[in-house]
């Protein structure tokens, strides 16, 4: 199905819910999450990868062989409450961890402020089955309203291209976001090795090249969690939505890895979910260097073959004999230029 029929399959589609609580307690979460999405019992819903045949051409020869592709299937979210229901995104992402992706991007644009207020997670399972796990419905604890009108100035601000960089600050600022704190230590040798380890957790990427990695270290460089999607803003959701579920917010004391490029979007993202440093191992975009001075966050850029630069937040890179990056600023941009 294209991408066109599966929006409006999307849109015509009748919920009927079954439940899929994400309530009371941690244990519950994390054993809904393994037997509802982690089993793969139920042959309608997609997988991440989709097998294909490619042929692969070479100056001295060409061959038709087998290969997987990094599946994308819409994703439409939905919100609940007592006698209401509204649409609130669609997005194209790879299935997995579905439930983590909409806690989390619900999470990251303040929909929600911790996990209880959050009192289910569902598909909406239905007689129309092509898109059946294509539907999440998140319902909302009572006394838990949102305010639409705030949301859709949000969701305008942070995904219009013509917006300026002090609308969007000023946004989170309204929001009631503010800086993560003095946040970790972490040297630059451990750093010099994030890329390898994040590639090497990346099983996903491993069988198909295409997909994006959000993952979440220690200061020792130890990867607690890994989250794969065609969608990189998918993958950080993913992410964060885990950390919510298995109650590991905010991330102040922990590490924020990213296998392409930050954005402003990448940034608020881990703003909302209280990190101090975020790592990506491609260029940073102007306004998340804004954002991250702004909020007093560490920006590390272009973190591959033994080097990085640091774009704010200096002070929480350990150079060179125990000093921050910081103190030393001439050294420290010979290493981040070397």
């Amino acid at each position: 199905m294209g991408k066109r029929r599966a929006r409006k399959a999307l849109l015509r589609f009748s919920m009927t819910p079954v439940p899929e609580s994400v309530g009371a307690s941690k244990k519950r979460a994390q054993a809904l999450m393994t037997s509802r999405e982690g089993s793969g019992a139920d042959k309608l819903r997609p997988g991440a990868k989709v097998p294909s045949r490619v042929l692969s051409i070479e100056p001295a020869r060409s061959r038709w062989h087998a290969d997987e592709l990094a599946a994308e299937e819409p994703l439409e979210i939905r919100l609940t409450g007592d006698g209401w229901s509204r649409t609130l995104s669609l997005t194209m992402r790879t299935p997995g961890n579905d439930f983590e992706l909409v806690a989390g991007f619900l999470y990251a644009e303040g929909v929600v402020k911790t996990r209880q207020q959050l009192a289910a997670l569902r598909y909406c399972v239905g007689k129309e089955t092509s898109q059946q796990y294509n539907v999440v419905s998140a319902r909302l604890s009572p006394g838990v309203a949102p305010d639409f009108a705030v949301l859709q100035r949000n969701f305008y601000v942070t995904s219009a291209c013509g917006v300026c960089g002090k609308a969007g600050l000023d946004a989170l600022r309204l929001r009631g976001l503010r800086p993560p704190g003095a946040g970790p230590r972490v040297s630059a040798q451990t750093l010099f090795a994030a890329p390898q380890r994040l590639r090497a957790a990346q099983a996903l990427f491993r069988s198909t090249g295409g997909l994006h990695a959000a993952a979440l270290a220690d200061t020792q460089g130890r990867i607690i969690a890994l989250r794969e999607d065609v969608g990189r803003h998918n993958a950080l959701d993913k992410l964060i939505g885990w950390a919510l579920l298995n109650d590991n917010l905010p991330l102040a004391d922990r590490i924020v890895l990213v296998s392409g490029r930050s954005s402003f979007d990448i940034m608020q993202k881990s703003l909302a979910a209280g990190a101090a440093i975020v790592c990506a191992v491609s260029a940073p975009s102007s306004l998340a260097v804004s954002l991250a001075q702004e909020f007093g966050m560490t920006l590390v850029g272009f973190l591959r073959d033994s080097r990085f630069n640091v774009y704010a937040g200096a002070e929480r890179i350990v150079w060179n004999r125990g000093e921050a990056a910081a103190a030393a600023p001439h050294a420290a941009a010979g290493a981040a230029s070397s």
